[in-house]
């Protein structure tokens, strides 16, 4: 299938459309980050066609190795921010350009060190909601904005309903979402958030997933949101759909061709993916699954390395 072209109106990106959101792209998915089975601190940068199904190929470096930070996405730039590193958490916000294929620069820092966290994206700022510090339980209901015109700090703009970590980033044109984590060991949270984009506010609960679980990842279509995979426990293969239009509970649409947590999540115009994850074991998968219908992924390629907890980036 092919992506660029399509007429589309709403969703902002370098194929040149205008609107509020940088939540799908039209070119190419990133996976950056993650971590290993060794285990090693992955700072690999990884691009895949949207355009053809292939497998992904290193394309730079985050400033250091890390795992389950946020993924964020700009027109012209890919952002990580925050993740886990050895000794602890960070506050990094690294960034990178769509169009070269070179290493990140440090821009900016969270309002505070942390890991396991939501990403979201308007067409102007950058959000990194929830996570966790490097203890526990110290679970955050933070929502941090960076803005993409400037490099520089995050500032902290609101709060979930929830203090929870491990949960997917989604994003519509004017609103974020954050669904599902965990909020203490072996707490599980099924509950999806919401915050506007317009103005800095706390989020509220608009419904529900279909199952409590930790670690899901987020895709965002341009009138849905999708929340994948994650640790019920067992490991889960779900993929969850809930609407932007109105607030209501999620549905399970269809599965990924593995059970598995830790993924990182990107959104073409027509597609889904779903890229790394543990199962266990770690695993180099990119799945597949379509907008227009309710159905399965598919594999159709490989990351560059097998690892878990990388973030997702599109353009």
């Amino acid at each position: 299938e092919t992506d660029t072209g399509i007429e589309f109106t709403g969703q902002a990106n370098t194929a040149g459309f205008v609107g509020g959101s940088q939540a799908q792209g039209s070119v190419s998915g990133y996976a950056s980050g993650g971590i290993t089975s060794a285990p090693a601190f992955v700072n690999t940068i990884d691009k895949f066609s949207f355009s053809v199904d292939g497998n992904a190929t290193d394309v730079g470096d985050q400033t250091s190795g890390r795992y389950y930070g946020a993924g964020q996405s700009s027109s012209t730039h890919g952002y990580t921010s925050g993740g886990q590193t050895s000794p602890g958490s960070v506050d990094i916000i690294d960034k990178f350009p769509f169009a070269v294929d070179t290493n990140a620069t440090d821009v900016g820092n969270l309002t505070q060190a942390r890991r396991w966290m939501g990403g979201q994206s308007s067409s102007v700022s950058g959000y990194t909601s929830g996570g966790a510090g490097s203890g526990e339980p110290d679970h955050k209901d933070t929502i941090d904005k960076f803005p993409f015109s400037v490099d520089t700090n995050a500032t902290d703009v609101g709060n979930l309903t929830q203090s929870r970590s491990l949960n997917a980033g989604h994003s519509s044109e004017t609103d974020g979402y954050v669904s599902g984590g965990q909020s203490g060991p072996g707490v599980q949270r099924d509950t999806i958030d919401k915050f506007p984009f317009s103005v800095d506010t706390d989020a509220t609960d608009v419904g529900n997933l279909t199952q409590s679980r930790q670690g899901p990842k987020g895709q965002n279509s341009s009138t849905h949101g999708y929340s994948v995979g994650g640790f019920a426990p067992p490991s889960s293969n779900v993929i969850d759909k809930f609407p932007f239009s109105v607030d209501i509970n999620a549905t399970d649409v269809g599965d990924l061709t593995q059970a598995r947590y830790g993924i990182a999540g990107q959104s073409s115009l027509v597609s889904g993916y779903s890229s790394g994850g543990f199962g266990p074991p770690e695993v180099n998968t990119i799945d597949k699954f379509p907008f227009a219908s309710d159905n399965n992924a598919i594999d159709v390629g490989d990351l560059t390395q097998a690892r878990r907890s990388p973030s997702g980036q599109q353009v």
